[in-house]
């Protein structure tokens, strides 16, 4: 396989709420296709995260520490706008389902409307990967559910302790 093309500098952009082995699936194959990833959390508080921005950054940066051209930010505001200010020429979305699609088309879109110069890749879910989300993750674990296998170790003890401490 050749190596990643010249100067191609990706932001693969999320909440991350926790991040997922499909995320984590998602940068390890990313990784291999550009100079330089930056995994960017999107600051949005209207979602009521269940982890703080720093949090996420923290778990994100534990869970791709052994990535060499992996890097980690946050950003609020326009997503263009940030990869714009990163150096980034592209942003790579993931697909779960054809369900997933007609969302990321539209946002891919609208991106290209304001910044023609940045693309977007899609890449789909690895086939083991393809059912989980942070938001069934977040479900399934103060129901006593094991997501072992699902999450990063780091995630998983993280997530057993918020909501362990919720519970009491």
């Amino acid at each position: 396989m050749a190596g990643p093309a010249l100067n191609l500098v990706a932001i693969y952009p999320g909440s991350f709420d926790p991040i997922t082995n499909g995320h984590l699936d998602l940068i390890s194959r990313g990784s291999r296709m550009v100079e330089r990833l930056i995994v960017a959390v999107l600051r949005n508080e209207n979602k009521r995260p269940l982890f703080s921005v720093q949090e996420r950054v923290e778990m994100l940066r534990e869970a791709t520490r052994g990535f060499s051209n992996v890097e980690v930010g946050s950003f609020d505001g326009l997503l263009v706008n940030y990869a714009a200010a990163q150096g980034a020429n592209l942003i790579l979305r993931g697909i779960r389902a054809i369900s997933d699609y007609e969302h990321e088309l539209q946002m891919a879109l609208m991106n290209r409307r304001l910044r023609p110069e940045i693309e977007t890749a899609f890449l789909m879910a690895g086939e083991a990967y393809s059912f989980i989300s942070s938001h069934l993750v977040k479900q399934v674990v103060p129901l006593g559910g094991d997501v072992a296998g699902l999450v990063p170790p780091v995630v998983e003890a993280r997530l057993k302790e918020r909501y362990a401490v919720q519970q009491e």
